[in-house]
């Protein structure tokens, strides 16, 4: 796994915590190309609790990147409130900006400066920077530090990006999207190192299209469709409160009767699929309970029971559950 070396911080005060962020009532209103205007912000209001990975999951055009923007303090709410570490992202950009990271959906960079060069260029805007040969080395790039970005790959791009964001050693980053258009190993390596920001102690805050990112990385998730938050809680928390049952998918030798499978504890749907084997869909409330009665039916009624597969309900249920839509609509 990739490893962070930097020292991880307490956060300044003391006595009572402070969310590592907190959202308010937020509201960002824009004209709308057919005349008069939209939220593409519509009333948020959620908290980060410090040391915590936040996924923000949702379509294109939900809201995510701009509730991270005005967050960033890289535009002005409408209204509302946001703060980072207690510091108002407005009244007290320039004390928060020295303390979170923030690596964007698309970055530009100095065309001609290398890897090394780009990290001293901006540790040197912080009172506080780690050493550009340190971060490239953490992310196995140490090698790369006098190759220029376009050079780079696209998982090594990624990786750059993210460890851009690293540079002033911060307590909060903010990553918007960081594994679009990465193939899957490459996603995992970035999902490696950033388990590894996390584990130093950072507050991480993480936008994404993927159910399976957002479900492996946060502690919580929060899915957002048309500007407001549709459901916040733990993915196993998320998943829990659908009303959805498993399904037991099998194959058998031979065809089954639709009444005993029915019959079943916990069964509540029974699908056969004639696609030139004899291939069975159960629904069910309670697979444990579902699966050795199963078993058992198969040995009286001497049929097989072959390519036994149960299927949870996942993210994507849930997303499907409270907006209507696939991720991508």
């Amino acid at each position: 796994m990739t490893t962070l070396t930097t020292e991880a911080r307490p956060p300044a005060g003391s006595g009572a915590v402070t969310p590592a962020v907190e959202v308010t009532q937020l509201v960002k209103t824009y004209p709308h190309p057919d005349g008069g205007t939209f939220n593409a912000v519509d009333d948020l209001s959620f908290s980060v609790g410090l040391g915590e990975v936040l996924g923000i999951l949702g379509p294109n055009g939900a809201g995510k990147s701009t509730t991270l923007e005005i967050i960033e303090g890289l535009q002005p709410p409408t209204s509302g409130t946001t703060s980072v570490l207690g510091l108002d992202s407005q009244a007290d950009m320039a004390a928060m900006k020295t303390r979170i990271g923030v690596q964007l959906q698309a970055s530009s960079y100095f065309e001609y400066l290398t890897l090394e060069e780009l990290l001293s260029l901006f540790g040197s805007f912080y009172p506080r920077a780690v050493p550009a040969q340190e971060l490239l080395d953490n992310v196995g790039l140490l090698g790369k530090r006098k190759a220029l970005v376009g050079e780079l790959s696209g998982g090594q791009a990624q990786r750059f990006s993210i460890v851009a964001a690293m540079v002033n050693d911060p307590e909060v980053v903010f990553l918007d999207e960081p594994t679009t258009g990465l193939d899957p190993q490459a996603r995992r390596n970035l999902w490696d190192l950033i388990r590894s920001i996390n584990e130093r102690g950072r507050t991480v805050v993480l936008t994404t299209h993927y159910m399976e990112e957002a479900e492996e990385l946060s502690h919580r998730v929060a899915i957002i469709d048309a500007g407001r938050i549709q459901a916040l809680d733990t993915p196993v928390g998320l998943i829990s409160s659908l009303a959805t049952d498993h399904s037991i998918v099998f194959t058998s030798d031979r065809g089954i009767s639709d009444g005993p499978l029915a019959a079943l504890p916990g069964v509540t749907a029974v699908n056969e699929k004639l696609n030139g084997v004899h291939a069975y869909e159960l629904g069910t409330r309670s697979p444990k309970e579902t699966v050795p009665a199963l078993f058992q039916l198969a040995a009286v009624r001497r049929f097989d029971v072959d390519d036994l597969t149960v299927h949870a309900p996942t993210l994507e249920d849930v997303f499907l559950n409270v907006t209507g839509r696939s991720l991508r609509d």
